[in-house]
């Protein structure tokens, strides 16, 4: 359940098919919708959210009707449903927000917020950034729409993922061409490819800078504005096939599918600053998933950053579902290393050690007349 937004709509959709692969599951996607000015109101105000539905929501309308056992949403449009679904529901449905929904956390069965939102109580599990939708099966699959494209391309590939305007960042024509520079450089000494894609929030002007500047560098620029088909998307053949990944700092959901590649991701500074973001980062950083760009590509390893997997866990082990844990790999042991045999230890003479020389006999004297 999302207004469906692509940021917002990937979240419930990556956790719901997170939980798909741990259990058999029907998942059905409802986009809702409000009549008029109503999605503008606070939750509180949405005294009646039945009437104001649009018809195409398709939200069960009674407790015979039928519900879901799992309500998955995200976004401030799904509040004043889902703070009712539970009473609407006959207890049936169990209800997940995901997001920090701003609202008194008991209102739901469960919330999975970012950790950075700081969210605490015995009904929440925070994660690292955000649920979504990448798999290594994932990748595969769509690196091959775009194989024919991205195999000649010379290494090292760098995937540069640009958002845009939101209510903390924006990217300016100035920001733009730093950006672009900094990017250029490198690639034009060291050699590689580019594999660069925008998000519907970058600013027109931003993106037009960006892609002129970098249009000449091996690689692809997705759009390009050259009437390229929106429908053929290559981001998740990006992520598959770069060799680092550049991620803009305004986007939670770009930086955790970059850190769940286990590949090198550096965070492109922005116009603009937020203390949530400044400790995701932070989080992100302490698990060696990323690191600030400084104009340098150079590689790192780490453990790829799993969240949504732990979250749907963690929601089948609420509702009683009972899955087998992941296998854990047993760290390896080296053999131990056969002792030698102590050597005897040498003795130097020393002055402490060496025979205490012979007194010399005093010479005799003659007295003096």
């Amino acid at each position: 359940m999302s207004d469906g937004r692509a940021g917002i709509e990937a979240q419930v959709v990556g956790l719901s098919d997170a939980i798909a692969r741990l259990v058999p599951c029907e998942i059905t996607v409802k986009r809702v919708g409000w009549k008029g000015r109503t999605g503008r109101l606070p939750w509180w105000l949405n005294l009646l959210p039945r009437r104001w539905m649009t018809p195409d929501s398709g939200i069960p309308r009674g407790k015979g009707e039928d519900w879901p056992d799992l309500w998955i949403a995200a976004g401030r449009a799904t509040l004043p449903l889902s703070i009712r679904a539970r009473r609407w529901s006959g207890g049936k449905t169990y209800v997940v927000q995901i997001q920090d929904p701003r609202v008194p956390p008991q209102m739901f069965d469960l919330v999975i917020p970012p950790r950075h939102d700081r969210l605490s109580g015995d009904n929440v599990f925070p994660i690292t950034g955000s649920p979504h939708r990448v798999t290594p099966a994932r990748l595969a699959t769509e690196y091959q729409a775009f194989k024919a494209l991205i195999d000649p391309l010379p290494r090292p590939r760098v995937a540069v993922l640009v958002g845009g305007k939101s209510k903390a960042f924006d990217l300016s024509s100035e920001r733009a061409a730093q950006i672009a520079h900094a990017i250029q450089i490198p690639l034009e000494q060291d050699g590689g490819a580019l594999l660069m894609t925008f998000s519907r929030r970058t600013p027109e002007p931003a993106r037009a800078l960006m892609a002129a500047r970098l249009r000449h560098l091996p690689g692809l620029i997705w759009p390009d504005g050259a009437g390229a088909d929106p429908g053929q998307n290559p981001y998740f053949a990006f992520l598959a096939a770069a060799d680092y990944i550049l991620v803009t700092e305004d986007s939670t959901n770009m930086a955790t599918e970059a850190a769940s590649t286990g590949k090198p991701v550096f965070v492109l500074k922005m116009d603009g600053q937020s203390l949530k973001f400044r400790l995701f980062h932070e989080e992100l950083e302490g698990l060696g998933a990323a690191r600030p760009y400084g104009g340098a590509f150079h590689g790192w390893t780490y453990a790829p950053v799993n969240e949504t997997d732990r979250a749907a866990r963690e929601v089948l082990r609420r509702i009683g579902v009972e899955v087998p844990e992941p296998p854990v790999e047993a760290p390896a042991v080296e053999a131990p290393k056969p002792k030698r045999k102590p050597r005897a230890k040498k003795v130097e003479t020393t002055a402490e050690t060496s025979p205490a020389p012979k007194p010399r006999k005093p010479r005799a004297t003659k007295a003096k007349a």
